[in-house]
């Protein structure tokens, strides 16, 4: 007979276990992982929680929760560089779709059941896109929307560059030909002048103060969690930048990015992106989830133009 499915929290002697069996998972990311979430705590003040899905003394599922304080009172919903904060389920290989289908919905249905009691004043979680059916929610009553993003499959690096559109080659090939070069380094006031730039440009809010997001890049450098990639023209000045977060999840994500105006037309955007989706194929990753895709939306015109599904 197999074990009920219970939940309850985990500690922080449990961290490692979490950490690891959200490697595993599909539905898994950094943003799942401890390390991450402290780390963007020390940069937000706010705080985090972990709780477990047990069968047996097996975990199965989890959620990590975000929560900040805002004028209505303490939340947990997604921000900028938390992209996801949904559930983590196993990746159960059964045969057949219904063992399958119905073990998942189990784990989903006590993470809902108790999500319902997490005292907060507004709970949104966001999920990875291996985990669609979530009917558990649905008949709980839970508002459900769609989300939707765009993953760069980069296994094999020639049916990639066959999926980008003609068009950003074109530009790729311009960057080259004006002798761009992509580095990965720890500009960080480069990094952050050019994505400043482009807030400003957009009138848009940054992601962090100036000083914390520092920190945050130096904090997650000295984790190996992220890597900072620059455009570089052949005078070493940055045309465009890029922030992955990394980690031991074989699908990476790039959280933000920064140009400057002046050289938009080098091509240094598509170049970096390129360039990064390469180089991160040499890490050893699958994919890059360039997280997001609003519609209509010119970034996200962009980002499709990438090969991305």
């Amino acid at each position: 007979m197999r074990s009920e499915v219970v939940v309850r929290p985990l500690h922080e002697s449990d961290y490692d276990h979490w950490a690891q069996f959200v490697a595993q998972c599909r539905s898994g990311s950094i943003f799942a992982l401890p390390v991450y979430l402290d780390i963007l705590c020390q940069a937000t003040g706010g705080s985090f929680e972990v709780t477990g899905v047990f069968q047996g003394n097996e975990l199965v599922g989890g959620v990590a929760l975000y929560f900040e304080r805002q004028p209505l009172g303490l939340v947990a919903t997604p921000r900028a560089l938390l992209s996801y904060n949904g559930p983590v389920i196993r990746d159960y290989a059964d045969s057949k779709p219904a063992t399958r289908i119905s073990r998942q919905a189990a784990i989903l249905l006590v993470l809902r059941r108790y999500l319902n009691h997490v005292s907060c004043e507004e709970l949104i979680l966001t999920a990875r896109h291996p985990i669609s059916d979530i009917r558990p929610f649905i008949g709980g009553g839970w508002l459900v929307s769609p989300s939707y993003t765009y993953v760069v499959h980069i296994e094999d690096l020639p049916a990639a560059w066959a999926r980008v559109d003609q068009n950003q080659r074109r530009l790729i090939e311009r960057a080259e030909n004006l002798g761009l070069v992509c580095t990965e380094d720890d500009d960080y006031d480069t990094f952050f002048r050019l994505h400043f730039a482009v807030h400003t440009r957009k009138k848009s809010r940054l992601y962090l103060p100036e000083a914390a997001y520092k920190q945050f890049l130096v904090r997650l450098r000295a984790n190996n969690l992220c890597r900072l990639y620059h455009a570089r023209l052949p005078d070493g000045q940055a045309a465009a930048a890029q922030l992955v977060l990394t980690g031991p999840h074989p699908v990476c994500h790039t959280v933000c990015a920064g140009s400057d105006a002046n050289h938009l037309a080098t091509g240094a955007n598509p170049f970096l992106r390129w360039q990064v989706f390469t180089a991160l194929a040499g890490l050893g990753y699958h994919a890059n989830d360039l997280t997001g895709a609003p519609y209509p939306h010119e970034p996200s015109r962009f980002k499709n133009q990438l090969g991305g599904t």
